[in-house]
């Protein structure tokens, strides 16, 4: 008996427990439901997987849940569409024969045809559904068109992996980038953003997922992107993922103000890359603050240590939840009792059944703590496409130095959501890790608009720089400028290849075409212009200046020498015979004195009287009193009268010889130097001119070829043969001609031999003329003397800039240039690089026909009268000197001094002197002609 006592005392213990685990089976067993799950996922999600057996392990530890799961798993093939449907089929069909029907399908498919597939499954036999599939609004394709009853139970919730791209069109739209590169690798699936994360955004992007891990594939593949004209870069990925494309950034030298990057993963940890010096702003999720306790005994308890973190928290959450929102719908019983299946073959296409289940109320309500962040689920219909986890997310600038990380300075939080905004704590500060908008500008030297200055900020000044500085502050932009390669502005060749700048627009080597550049029509083709910056400019014709010869003493050169020394003989030989005949005539005035003494006109013609009066009398006044004898006043007509005629032709020739040297214009027009051929003629070689007249020629040659056809066709009648029997070409052929003649004269190559070999010209009537834009040859006869700008400008063009086809820089500089316009800035800067060019040249006005003689033609005869004003007071004193000076008085000179009397002028009277009075001797009659 105290034996048996004793082995009941000591099976007591045993007893308790045993009894007290059949009763707490016995309480599970009434309160614990079976839910039959069937689980369908694709290869490459093995995540998923492992997170769904960790939630059916989690139910199973935690019997307070009241659940029991039981699944069956299918997984297919992504692009297998056919097997994998006959297998989920299978599956399917197994368990309605074994009466163990689904409750719920849980998908965990990502995209593509499989996924749809499962879709078109479920809804086909209205299985009710969690999904985790990828896509937003309107993106599965198999649940677009569900009644309202289906979608309270084919649901999708998206994963992290495809709510974090959206970030992204948080970050352009605070920054305002205008392109952009989104890299991705295989976590991510991105087919489906293309339409819709940049939508209504004008931001040029390209979604390209990463060709391979070799660093030279990728360096490919990064240098595709920036020949595309892309300077911010976005990469999405795993931390492996983003070390790789950092890498060849570097190597490829990507990193720069003209740069910037941005990483986004789901993994733990920095960022590392071997980069030189580099920035990179980046974003990765955190832990809700009331998860953290629970992911860390979820992942302690039931390792659940699947990378990244946060996706295998989703899963397991998802998969939880659904658990747990059947479980409430069957506890409720508000699960229909008599669910009804069909098979996969039973399916006809019209025998869908009915559902009135709710599932999506019960997901809604599910109170589980939430393992990494809680679920976003709209309470309006439909949740798919917008319901995802609603994580936190971190944003950081991460500097990198020679391979290590040297700081990571936080720049704000971003929380998940479709339209959600980035929350900065210094926008300032985000801005700093922006690529600055650096445009690439090609150009052409050309003076004003484009001028090379190694002092100027960009290397170069002019009136195109100046604009562009005005644009720059109305579109906030950098920009650098750089010379075309060939120096072409660009030509297209019979091959339709482009050269110069339009080329390097069209290869994307350039953002901006910013010089004196014409709008044409094939221009227009590759590229875009925006509204003109400038009037219309033609081509027009640049000549030396023709340089009138002047001379002070020009009124001398109106007639030969010979004729000046026939007029001087003559003037000498009759001076002289006027005086032979006034000395020998008995009638003369010094042979007759008692005959004329009563006569007021006293003059005798002495030699000297005689030269003089044959000068006077050629001019206005006359000569003054004539000499009395006959003779001498028949000289004297016969002199006044040769004077007459040489007056007047001297006269007519002046006035004729002045004007006929301003009349010279050989050529004032297009036509006028087509018809010549002392001058030759081109225009620059490659430059919009010269396609001008290759052009008209060509046309001209075609038109000819045309007219030759109709002419020649023996199908013509004789009627219409007549109407084209004609006897001269109807259409000219100038152009033609024209064309010849440059091709023979030769191009030049760049203005600035053009402008030389219009400065050889031996003169304004034969060397060479060029042919340019109005502008270039504006400027240069402003800036020099020597040439001039000849006839009106034709073939005219407005100059605007380019850019690249499709750029939103054409709108953007549009609004400018019309908003400079406006405000009168455009006038501005023609009169700063125009009327105030400080190179400006202030040149000698040359004589026209309607301006009088010019002082060099005519300045002679002011130094003849400052000549004879000269001679005139030298005579003076010579005369002063000679009167005073000639004979002073000595002891014993006979001649007497008496007191001082009036001066009188006959010969034998007193003259006065200064300061005395002297007599002259008393000469007789054959000492007054002592001179002669």
């Amino acid at each position: 008996m105290c034996r048996s006592s004793h082995i009941f005392q000591n099976s007591m213990p045993l007893f308790v427990v045993f009894l007290q685990f059949f009763i707490f089976r016995l309480i599970v067993s009434q309160t614990t439901q079976n839910i039959n799950v069937l689980l369908i996922n694709e290869e490459n999600n093995a995540l998923a997987e492992k997170s769904f057996e960790i939630a059916k392990e989690y139910v199973r530890r935690n019997p307070s849940l009241g659940l029991a799961i039981e699944p069956v798993i299918v997984v297919g093939n992504r692009s297998d569409a056919k097997t994998f449907l006959e297998n989920v089929c299978r599956k399917y069909n197994d368990m309605l024969s074994s009466k163990k029907t689904p409750h719920v399908v849980l998908d965990f498919t990502m995209t593509g045809v499989g996924s749809e597939t499962i879709k078109s499954f479920t809804a086909a036999l209205a299985l009710p559904t969690i999904s985790g599939s990828f896509g937003q609004t309107g993106d599965l394709r198999q649940w677009r068109s569900l009644n309202a009853n289906q979608t309270k139970f084919l649901l999708q919730v998206m994963p992290p992996a495809d709510i974090l791209p959206e970030s992204i069109r948080a970050i352009v739209t605070k920054q305002d980038i205008t392109n952009a590169a989104i890299i991705f690798d295989e976590l991510f699936v991105m087919d489906h953003k293309y339409k819709s994360l940049l939508q209504n955004i004008p931001t040029r992007h390209v979604i390209t997922p990463v060709k391979s891990f070799n660093k030279e594939d990728i360096k490919t593949q990064l240098r595709s992107l920036r020949e595309l004209d892309i300077v911010n870069f976005f990469i999405v990925g795993s931390l492996r993922t983003i070390k790789n494309v950092l890498d060849a950034a570097d190597e490829n030298q990507y990193f720069g103000r003209k740069t910037a990057w941005f990483a986004f993963s789901l993994d733990k940890g920095d960022i590392t890359c071997g980069c030189k010096d580099a920035t990179i702003v980046y974003m990765r999720p955190t832990p809700d603050a009331k998860s953290r306790d629970r992911l860390g005994k979820i992942k302690t308890t039931y390792s659940m240590n699947g990378e990244p973190e946060i996706t295998s928290a989703f899963y397991f959450d998802l998969s939880l939840r659904t658990f747990l929102a059947v479980k409430s719908l069957l506890d409720s019983g508000k699960w229909p009792n008599n669910m009804k299946y069909i098979t996969c073959d039973d399916y006809d296409g019209k025998n869908t059944p009915n559902r009135t289940l709710d599932l999506k109320l019960a997901f809604q309500e599910v109170k589980e703590t939430p393992t990494y962040a809680p679920f976003y689920i709209p309470g309006d219909d439909p949740m798919n496409g917008r319901s995802y986890m609603e994580f936190s997310t971190d944003l950081s600038a991460v500097t990198v130095k020679d391979g290590a990380s040297i700081g990571s300075k936080a720049l704000g939080t971003w929380k998940a959501g479709l339209n959600s905004p980035l929350s900065l704590t210094d926008s300032d500060n985000m801005s700093d890790y922006s690529a600055q908008l650096v445009y690439r500008v090609v150009t052409v030297e050309q003076q004003p608009f484009i001028i090379r200055d190694d002092n100027a900020p960009k290397g170069f000044k002019g009136y195109c720089i100046d604009l562009i500085e005005e644009i720059r502050q109305i579109v906030k932009f950098d920009y650098e400028v750089t010379l075309s390669p060939d120096g072409n502005f660009g030509t297209m060749d019979e091959n339709g290849n482009w050269n110069g700048i339009i080329k390097e627009l069209i290869e994307k080597r350039a953002d901006i075409a910013l010089t004196s550049l014409s709008v044409m029509a094939e221009r227009e083709n590759v590229v875009d212009f925006t509204v003109p910056y400038y009037d219309l400019v033609g081509i027009t014709i640049m000549m030396k200046l023709p340089r009138t010869p002047t001379s002070l003493f020009k009124f001398l050169t109106v007639l030969e020498n010979d004729v000046w020394l026939s007029i001087l003989a003559a003037y000498f030989f009759t001076s002289f015979l006027m005086w032979v005949f006034d000395k020998w005539s008995p009638y003369s005035y010094q042979n007759n004195r008692e005959k004329y003494k009563d006569d007021e006109e006293k003059r005798e013609f002495t030699l000297k009287e005689c030269l003089w009066f044959c000068m006077t009398s050629l001019t206005p006044q006359g000569g003054g009193e004539a000499p009395k004898n006959l003779s001498g006043r028949l000289l004297a007509a016969t002199w006044w009268l040769f004077g007459f005629i040489i007056i007047a032709s001297y006269t007519a020739n002046l006035a004729a010889f002045l004007t006929v040297s301003r009349l010279d214009t050989p050529i004032e027009s297009l036509d006028d130097l087509s018809k010549q051929y002392k001058i030759q003629y081109a225009p620059l070689n490659g430059s919009a001119a010269m396609t001008y007249f290759e052009r008209m020629a060509a046309i001209e040659v075609r038109f000819y070829e045309i007219w030759k056809e109709m002419s020649l066709n023996d199908s013509l009648s004789d009627v219409e043969r007549a109407k084209l029997a004609v006897w001269d070409y109807p259409v000219s052929d100038k152009y033609s001609k024209m064309w010849q003649a440059m091709k023979e004269a030769g191009l030049p190559n760049s203005i600035e031999e053009a402008v030389q070999r219009v400065r050889d010209s031996k003169s304004s009537s034969e060397g060479f003329a060029w042919l340019g834009d109005a502008t270039d040859v504006r400027y240069y006869v402003l800036t020099s003397c020597d040439l001039q700008m000849v006839g009106d400008e034709f073939s005219r063009k407005p100059y605007a800039i380019a850019v690249q086809q499709g750029s939103p820089l054409k709108d953007q500089f549009n609004n400018a240039i019309l908003q400079l316009l406006n405000r009168r800035r455009l006038e501005k800067l023609k009169e700063n690089w125009w009327n105030n060019n400080p190179k400006a040249m202030k040149c000698e006005k040359q004589d026209d026909q309607s301006d009088g003689i010019s002082i060099q033609n005519i300045g002679g005869v002011f130094i003849v009268i400052f000549m004879g004003i000269g001679l005139a007071c030298i005579t003076l004193g010579v005369e002063y000197w000679w009167y005073k000076w000639r004979r002073r008085p000595i002891v014993g000179d006979v001649t007497q001094v008496e007191p001082a009397k009036s001066t009188r002028n006959n010969i034998g009277n007193f003259v006065k002197g200064e300061g005395f009075t002297f007599r002259s001797r008393n000469f007789g009659l054959s000492d007054l002609k002592q001179k002669f």
